[in-house]
């Protein structure tokens, strides 16, 4: 582990997506194993938050310790994840299932084949969370009653979070902070309208903060000293193939979906980045704009092979061979780009996510030289 002098202050954007989640885990633990990166601040939706939420928990105790900390605390969080999903998990395998996931990039591992998972489907396209969950029973509640308490967090002793939930009533993003969030507002982020009632939180009601901030970027912009965001996709930007069959259908419209609210925001960082570098802002206006520095680790060709349904399964190895999958990344995203964290982005926002031309593949970002 390096030592704290080489530490560079940096903020997290955590995406959500069910058990993809688990990719993220992998991108923590590298991170938080090689000690090199500060996380000021961590915007999450959904499984992000969750993530985020171990993080900043760990993180509370402080230094080497904390790091340690967050790690063990991710890891318990989805083995208990995992140890809940073999009871409520609506993907069940049969052996041959169990056979054909053991391959490594996940070509055989058809999801949406299960008969356990083709039930639920149907239940949830006939029936509302009020009906065939009148109790509200969310399996997820449980875990983090039995995990975490919120004192660190709502004092402020820690990482400063941003946890975003969708309004139902006016459609808007609510991003709560440290010192408003509660178990509510966790599952308030990760609260899927077709399988969980809306949780109400004062007198509104909040769906998964997904549709509209996955994850919200402009907190940042106000709250953060940093100007660094690193974001940790979970849903593909890019997909080689067209969808041709209603499963794959609907998981691209469901990607779309979940990445729009970012596309949306990356497309305004870039604007305001270019009245920064272009000079295009008077003198009187210029310290209120940063030039904020963009980093990304990408998951689009881990996740080629995956679809809707995978983010439901919570079978242990495969959340572990998700995790694997982040760590890797993550170290090669730390090996070519760590340099640059501070002094200069090592994403392209007009390239890489608002003017993709037919054909071109995302790329992983060249080594730049700091300063």
């Amino acid at each position: 582990m390096h030592q704290p002098a080489d530490e560079k202050s940096i903020n997290l954007a955590l995406q959500g997506g069910g058990s993809h989640g688990a990719f993220t885990w992998g991108v923590l633990d590298a991170l938080l194993e090689d000690g090199r990166l500060k996380f000021e601040s961590i915007s999450a939706t959904s499984a992000g938050s969750m993530n985020a939420m171990m993080v900043a928990w760990g993180l509370a105790e402080g230094g080497a310790k904390g790091r340690d900390k967050a790690r063990e605390m991710l890891e318990k969080f989805w083995r208990e994840v995992s140890s809940e999903g073999l009871y409520y998990s609506p993907v069940k395998h049969s052996p041959l299932d169990l056979l054909e996931k053991y391959n490594p990039f996940f070509k055989q591992y058809n999801f949406d084949e299960t008969a356990s998972y083709a039930a639920f489907e149907a239940m949830t396209s006939i029936a509302s969370p009020y009906q065939f969950n009148p109790m509200n029973f969310n399996p997820l509640r449980t875990i983090l009653e039995r995990l975490i308490t919120f004192n660190n967090i709502n004092d402020g002793k820690t990482t400063k979070l941003y946890i975003t939930a969708t309004c139902v009533k006016t459609g808007m993003p609510r991003v709560f902070s440290n010192d408003e969030i509660t178990i509510d507002v966790l599952m308030a982020s990760a609260a899927l309208p077709t399988m969980f009632q809306a949780v109400e939180i004062g007198n509104s009601f909040y769906w998964d903060g997904g549709y509209m901030g996955n994850p919200s970027l402009y907190p940042f912009f106000y709250e953060s000293a940093s100007r660094d965001i690193l974001i940790v996709h979970v849903n593909p930007v890019i997909r080689r193939e067209l969808p041709d069959k209603p499963h794959t259908i609907d998981n691209r419209v469901n990607e779309i979906t979940f990445n729009a609210s970012l596309i949306k925001e990356l497309r305004a960082l870039s604007f305001a980045k270019k009245l920064v570098r272009n000079g295009w802002l008077k003198d009187e206006h210029k310290d209120k704009v940063r030039d904020i520095l963009v980093h990304a680790i990408r998951a689009d060709d881990v996740m080629q092979d995956l679809t809707a349904a995978s983010k439901f399964d919570t079978d242990w190895d495969f959340l572990c061979g998700l995790r694997n999958f982040g760590r890797a990344e993550a170290k090669k995203w730390l090996e070519v780009s760590y340099p640059s964290v501070n002094y200069n982005d090592t994403v392209d926002i007009d390239r890489e996510y608002l003017d993709i031309r037919p054909g071109q593949d995302h790329q992983p970002p060249k080594k730049t030289e700091a300063g």
